[in-house]
């Protein structure tokens, strides 16, 4: 009804990690970690690297922590050069989608360096030609935006130029919502103009240090306030909290970042 006051509530959507944020730990006790993420209150969580796991093995022990594990990344070159193999280790898996987690390919093979206009180009080509065939294998392809793409040529901002030439029916986002704001843009923007191209969403919280520098902090603790931006992420499907760098106990904090996002309205 118009004219009812609008009424904030928790967040209802699972608290999902990005297993990046437990890199260090998944080494040396992977089954260990992954029931004390569960313990902390996460259930979905989103792999970066599977450790020299078969997906039997991978599987099970989520299963067995009580995870499902919804997307994993890879970095475009591995995606052109491993397709089949990652796509069959993803399916055993049971992904929902297969995320690109860096571009760093060049139109022209031998350059090196910062990625031109041109070739983000290129690279949205790529992402549309193998996000067809990840459809076709019953998976959803994405790509995860870092703050590179937020640089420039002739005016043009590459991540602007990406969501342009690849296409909505093969090619989904899913906004880092910190390093959006590191790239110096705002999520909500982004959000209001294609709010259906972003169904996953990474979330950390970050300062600037006085070197202007950011840095990852516990949820809450940094500057980025995430009401608005839920608010505004209507597509939302999942998010993972990634916390790349720690200073306390890292499985206290990644507690304190599910807290967080348990207790927060939006």
């Amino acid at each position: 009804m118009s004219g009812e006051p609008l009424i904030a509530a928790p967040l209802k959507f699972p608290v999902g990690l990005q297993l990046y944020s437990v890199r260090n730990l998944l080494p040396k006790d992977f089954e260990g970690t992954l029931m004390q993420l569960s313990a902390a209150g996460y259930t979905e969580v989103e792999a970066a690297g599977y450790f020299d796991k078969t997906a039997a093995d991978f599987g099970n022990a989520l299963h067995r922590a009580g995870l499902k594990c919804i997307s994993t990344h890879h970095a475009l070159t591995q995606l052109k050069t491993q397709f089949s193999e990652l796509i069959e280790y993803g399916q055993a898996l049971g992904l929902e989608y297969i995320i690109c987690s860096w571009a760093g390919v060049h139109r022209d093979p031998s350059r090196k360096g910062e990625l031109t206009l041109d070739d983000w180009r290129y690279v949205a080509d790529q992402f549309n030609e193998i996000g067809a065939k990840v459809k076709a294998a019953g998976m959803s392809f994405g790509y995860h935006n870092h703050w590179v793409e937020f640089g420039t040529e002739s005016g043009i901002v590459f991540f602007d130029e990406l969501l342009k030439r690849t296409d909505p029916k093969v090619v989904c986002f899913e906004m880092d919502c910190g390093w959006v704001v590191a790239g110096g843009h705002n999520p909500v923007e982004y959000l209001s103009k294609y709010p259906e191209r972003f169904p996953l969403f990474h979330i950390k919280d970050l300062v600037k240090g006085p070197d202007g520098k950011w840095r990852n902090v516990v949820m809450g603790k940094g500057t980025i306030d995430y009401r608005p931006i839920f608010r505004a992420a209507t597509g939302m499907k999942h998010y993972f909290i990634e916390q790349e760098e720690f200073t306390g106990d890292p499985m206290n904090e990644l507690r304190e970042d599910a807290d967080f996002m348990k207790k927060l309205d939006v």
